[in-house]
């Protein structure tokens, strides 16, 4: 089995990984680069079958919905075969109406947990795992008695911690290479952990007793364990949670009962005036959320936490409803490195708390993979410091962007 990383051995995002067996390919991810400043196809990999026609291309596999890992979808030809979780196809075909630009394309193919799917040579057995994406998938790839296993992006301390140890307790065997990933490197100590959604429950909760008025929280809407933490977090202090549009249709896509929905007694919806289009589409609308309108959000004030962006805080303010508000971060802080949040922020007078854990893996954790899988080889993907991995892993052996090697 050949193998191309085309992007990822020494940056975070736009992932890439071509394969190559018996006179056919795949690639596992597709992604947008982070510091990409559109969605354009001149930030393709140049792979025979995505960016020109080629017969020997059997698909693309993505490991998990992040722009970072499936951004780059909307340009591949339309009757390109792509496989992912069903959940997550559900997800980025319903953020898919709120967003601009052309859809991506999701393609047919499912993923399910433990259950090997067949491309031509390839033998692709998806490993469901915790990470901040829902439905997140490693995969391991056989072809031609190779074994390639690829971690995509996960952690061990999120609210499916339990994937990652079913992982670690029954690994498979025989692995001829691990390309693993390491966005946290250098942000922790190499023995420090990182918080648990736990740990963030409590430190929301701690905050929304002090916070006199609205308490506003910039998180992902797709960030699930996030939403099932804030939830939680308001329950303890006999808030109501108040989503967005957007997020309770994301949170309605994953088909789990279990989660948040928009439709609870616990749980209310408003439409921003820029999901107002999207609001009039939605079929049963009143019947699958309860909408509440800003005089009511306004009637709740010290009793809600709202799941907020940026985009809606002048309509906030000119209905009246920042008085003693407060706003909670938690998402990556390099969204706050052009400053306009925080302007928006201090030209209210809200302050602004950080409340946030990694959707990573810090060190220990990625050691008790490496431990586990006993690969033949390491080598480096989705990290800033490839560097790094020498000092903490065994046989690793780095790449570059580009390179071709067989296992």
């Amino acid at each position: 089995m050949e193998i191309c990383i085309h992007r990822g051995t020494h940056e975070i995002g736009g992932s890439c990984v071509e394969l190559a067996h018996d006179g056919y390919r795949i690639a596992i991810d597709l992604g947008l680069p982070l510091d990409a400043e559109n969605n354009d196809p001149k930030w393709l990999p140049n792979i025979a079958g995505i960016t020109s026609p080629a017969e020997d291309f059997l698909g693309i596999i993505i490991s998990h919905p992040h722009q970072d890992h499936y951004g780059l979808l909307a340009h591949v030809p339309e009757n390109m075969p792509v496989a992912m979780g069903m959940a997550a196809r559900r997800i980025l075909d319903t953020a898919s109406r709120f967003m601009p630009g052309p859809k991506p394309h999701l393609g047919n193919l499912e993923l399910k947990d433990r259950q090997a799917l067949t491309l031509g040579p390839f033998a692709i057995t998806p490993f469901k795992m915790d990470h901040s994406a829902y439905d997140a998938y490693a995969l391991l790839i056989e072809a031609g008695g190779r074994r390639l296993f690829y971690s995509g992006d996960f952690r061990a301390h999120g609210r499916k911690a339990a994937q990652f140890e079913r992982l670690i307790a029954a690994p498979p065997a025989a692995i001829d290479c691990l390309l693993l990933e390491g966005t946290s490197l250098a942000r922790l100590d190499e023995d420090q952990h990182f918080d648990t959604e736990t740990d963030l429950e409590d430190q929301f909760a701690a905050a929304f007793k002090r916070i006199a008025g609205l308490a506003l929280v910039f998180a992902s809407g797709q960030n699930i364990d996030r939403l099932v933490t804030i939830y939680r977090a308001a329950l303890k202090t006999n808030r109501q949670l108040v989503l967005d549009l957007y997020t309770s249709e994301i949170l309605a896509a994953t088909e789990n009962a279990h989660l948040p929905q928009g439709h609870w007694e616990s749980v209310r919806v408003i439409i921003p005036h820029s999901q107002s289009r999207q609001a009039s589409e939605t079929e049963n609308l009143y019947k699958r959320h309860r909408c509440i309108n800003w005089a009511k959000l306004h009637e709740l004030g010290s009793k809600a936490v709202m799941l907020c962006r940026s985009s809606m805080i002048n309509q906030l303010a000119r209905s009246g409803n920042l008085a003693g508000a407060q706003a909670l971060y938690s998402m990556w802080d390099g969204y706050l490195e052009d400053g306009k949040l925080q302007a928006q922020l201090d030209a209210l007078n809200i302050p602004l708390t950080k409340i946030h854990t990694s959707g990573h893996a810090d060190t220990p954790t990625l050691k008790r993979l490496v431990a586990a899988l006993q690969p033949n080889t390491v080598t480096p993907i989705h990290s800033q410091h490839p560097e790094l991995y020498e000092s903490l892993f065994p046989n690793v052996v780095a790449r570059t962007d580009g390179q071709w090697w067989s296992i």
